[in-house]
């Protein structure tokens, strides 16, 4: 049945429980640019009982989070915490709480994402300038000094490691050339964090937020997020406390009121500060799955993480080689977690993707924008950056190629790619 004819009789008649089934959906390898396979670990955290958001066993949880998520971070900050929300919840809370309306933004740009911190900017009623790439590249860090030169602006923001082209932009003195011109600096990681190494305190970074869904092999729906000293204390000026959580030792800051309710940091803050001043009902069971996130990725260690993902791109990326594809970016920057190959002429990335999906139970990632059907893109993160997963994708995508008429190496990519993943 069509869905509009779905809506008229839900519409017409009383909604029984067996119109719709019970949840049973497909058992997917998710090998695309993510969201990926929940580690089973996080599938169980998240059926732990609920709690009060004041009872002391959910404050002690939430203290535990904070401290989970400095290293990862790489950072010592006090306000280390997390926003309710996607990771884009995330990004908007730290925009929205650093950044005025009329305020310059120096936005720098190279894919999708960057795109995005600017429609998000014009929103706000921030003055957006750019600092650009084409799409496969990154932006050097003297361009990025100049444009800050140019443009003086209150706040600069980047993308880490942007999925939409897979590259990554280097980061180190980024934050120092924002804060030799008196410019917050943030960073969108959510791509990255728990797979390469986010070095906010080696960055000089202000600000810096994420998300679960990628490499911490989490579900969507919690955005981890750090904050400078610096960062804090002007969010913090413009703390406007909400009319009905407030008392007589209520102190509102000088500075303009947050645009947003729910993405105001400074209330956010006192949430998840010793005063637990009530901003939002936490969601307890994101809670719980981002604190076995971190506490899975601490215990592997950062540093073999971070390895085995360095070993899962190469494999990849061997691997595709070995059948004859042709990689899009620059090799210098190529993010190790997602990997973008060029549809080869007279395929229909489509069909592929759903042979893929339909005959092999994996899911391939599509594009965005200029690349929409020229490139597909590749995830090994998380708990999916493993050999064996590794090896039953790139087998599958042989055998479908072949099948649609593309001449692949037959066996070719297998060995290619352990041979890349056992290098040293």
């Amino acid at each position: 049945m069509c869905h509009a004819g779905l809506y008229r009789r839900l519409g017409r008649f009383r909604v029984t429980p067996d119109i719709f089934g019970e949840l049973d959906p497909p058992q997917r390898l998710l090998m695309g640019p993510g969201p990926i396979n929940l580690h089973p670990r996080v599938q169980r955290a998240m059926t732990a009982d609920m709690l009060g958001q004041f009872d002391p066993e959910m404050s002690a949880y939430m203290n535990e989070v904070m401290a989970l998520y400095r290293p990862l971070f790489g950072t010592v900050n006090r306000w280390t915490f997390l926003v309710d929300g996607t990771a884009r919840a995330g990004i908007e809370a730290a925009l929205t709480s650093l950044v005025s309306p009329g305020e310059t933004v120096l936005v720098v740009n190279f894919g999708r994402f960057g795109l995005l911190l600017k429609e998000i900017l014009l929103r706000i009623g921030a003055r957006i300038e750019t600092v650009d790439a084409p799409w496969g590249e990154v932006v050097p860090l003297d361009a990025i000094a100049h444009a800050i030169e140019k443009t003086t602006p209150k706040l600069v923001a980047a993308i880490h490691g942007d999925t939409s082209t897979t590259m990554a932009q280097p980061l180190d003195g980024f934050g120092a050339l924002c804060a030799k011109a008196g410019a917050f600096s943030y960073v969108d990681a959510t791509a990255t964090i728990g797979g390469m190494e986010i070095a906010t305190e080696r960055w000089g970074v202000d600000a810096v937020s994420a998300g679960l869904q990628k490499c911490l092999g989490g579900p969507p729906g919690s955005a981890p997020i750090t904050l400078s000293d610096k960062a804090a204390e002007h969010i913090f000026g413009r703390r406007h406390v909400e009319q009905g959580i407030r008392t007589g030792a209520t102190q509102d800051g000088n500075g303009p009121r947050i645009g947003s309710n729910y993405f105001d940091l400074a209330m956010v803050m006192d949430y998840w500060s010793e005063k637990r001043l009530n901003h939002h009902t936490e969601a307890t069971s994101m809670l719980y799955a981002a604190r076995e996130c971190a506490r899975i990725a601490l215990s592997e260690g950062l540093d073999a993480r971070y390895a085995r993902h360095a070993s899962a791109g190469r494999a990849v990326t061997a691997g595709l080689r070995a059948m004859g594809l042709t990689l899009f970016g620059d090799d210098a920057h190529r993010m190790t977690n997602v990997t973008a190959v060029h549809v080869p002429a007279g395929i229909d990335a489509e069909a592929v993707r759903r042979r893929m999906r339909e005959d092999f139970e994996i899911e391939i990632g599509t594009a965005f924008g200029p690349l929409a059907g020229k490139v597909w893109r590749i995830g090994a993160m998380g708990y999916n950056a493993r050999k064996h997963k590794i090896l039953i994708t790139l087998s599958a995508l042989e055998a479908v190629l072949r099948a649609e008429g593309f001449a692949a190496p037959p066996g070719a990519a297998v060995p290619a790619a352990l041979q890349a993943w056992n290098k040293a």
